[in-house]
């Protein structure tokens, strides 16, 4: 039952530069927690799940980022959600849930009758209210969500957690002198061997997000939860007055598209992209300040920011997310001039391409 004295604290583990480096070239400029999926940061579709925790009293993120890449976003996702939201930085890696122990009186402070522990690199729906209502009725210290996958598979997912709520970090915690803590040794194991750790299992999607590939494909899962969670976000038309749209697409306002631009499905356009006409999209990411020209066509990639993909131009991939060629991924500033294709590529950030190339990892 739901106490009117309860607070809840949300705590997102959002990793620091030295991880993450298979997002590269995405994350040269751009902290991964940052990059947009479905048009809104990565790490915005967990805090905005935790705005449907009952009594969420505050948002903790931790991580080794320099606060001032954190800062910007902090105070705007803040002033959005009407919810404190804090970046906290590690001095060096305390481990994967070290970061929990180091700023333990920080995070209790409130004392919070019950704590959300998440990844921010994990996609998902988030059902943090289940979750909360589940964990009240096992009456242990811990709840986890979990999916059931194939044996085959099951080795890929020994080590990973998504979500957790714990009704007592610091009874946890004030038994490790060092600081360097281990979640999964140190404590889950642990609470498993007392008897004191259950699981929540989700039937819906659940997807970790450690390549720019799956980045595109959890870019499709947040688009199809839009439909039913946040419809006003998806774009429309029919190509009379604005563009024609397939599927799920989102489109930032500032964005500009020609009527005869045909778009989708799991399109999303960010901020001032110019899209021309005759253009055509398909399963990609078109980041800030892009400009598309006519008749180009993008299957399956990313493309990233003030790139130029020019007309009649061809930047497609196979759409094989865990392939390290699967999609075509243009780094920050790149010139794809006319006519060339760009074929199951990756590129770095400031180059021109001005013949066509295949298979490629262009340095």
């Amino acid at each position: 039952m739901e106490s009117s004295e309860e607070k809840v604290v949300a705590v997102i583990m959002v990793g620091g530069p030295t991880k993450g480096t298979r997002f590269r070239p995405l994350s040269f400029n751009t902290p991964k927690p940052l990059f947009p999926l479905a048009g809104q940061a990565m790490v915005h579709h967990p805090i905005s799940a935790c705005k449907r925790i009952p009594n969420l009293a505050q948002i903790f993120l931790i991580g080794f980022y320099e606060e001032r890449e954190f800062a910007l976003y902090v105070s705007s996702i803040s002033n959005e959600l009407k919810v404190p939201v804090r970046y906290l930085k590690e001095d060096k890696p305390h481990g994967s849930a070290g970061g929990l122990y180091y700023f333990r009186n920080m995070i209790m402070e409130d004392c919070p009758s019950h704590i959300f522990l998440l990844n921010c690199d994990v996609c998902c729906n988030f059902p943090l209210p289940d979750m909360l209502e589940a964990h009240r009725t096992y009456g242990g210290m811990g709840t986890m969500l979990v999916i059931k996958v194939s044996a085959e598979s099951a080795s890929q997912f020994a080590n990973l957690r998504c979500v957790l709520s714990f009704e007592s970090l610091q009874s946890v915690t004030r038994t490790f002198p060092m600081d360097f803590v281990r979640l999964d040794q140190d404590i889950l194991s642990p609470l498993a061997g007392k008897k004191q750790l259950y699981t929540y299992e989700t039937m819906d999607f659940w997807e970790q997000i450690k390549t720019p590939g799956m980045s595109l494909k959890c870019s499709a899962l947040y688009l199809a939860q839009f439909r039913s969670a946040s419809p006003h976000l998806l774009a429309s038309g029919d190509g009379t007055k604005s563009a024609t749209v397939v599927g799920d697409v989102y489109v930032h306002p500032s964005a500009k598209v020609h009527p005869t631009a045909k778009i989708g499905p799991n399109v999303s356009i960010s901020a001032n992209v110019r899209v021309g006409a005759g253009v055509r999209l398909i399963s990609c990411i078109i980041l800030d300040d892009v400009e598309i020209k006519e008749n180009a066509v993008i299957i399956n990639s990313i493309v990233g920011w003030k790139s130029s993909i020019g007309k009649w131009s061809r930047v497609q991939a196979d759409g094989d997310y865990n392939a390290k060629l699967g999609i075509t991924i243009l780094g920050e500033a790149v010139i794809v001039e006319d006519e060339a294709a760009v074929i199951n590529c990756i590129v770095l950030p400031n180059k021109t391409l001005n013949i066509s190339v295949q298979e490629e990892i262009i340095l």
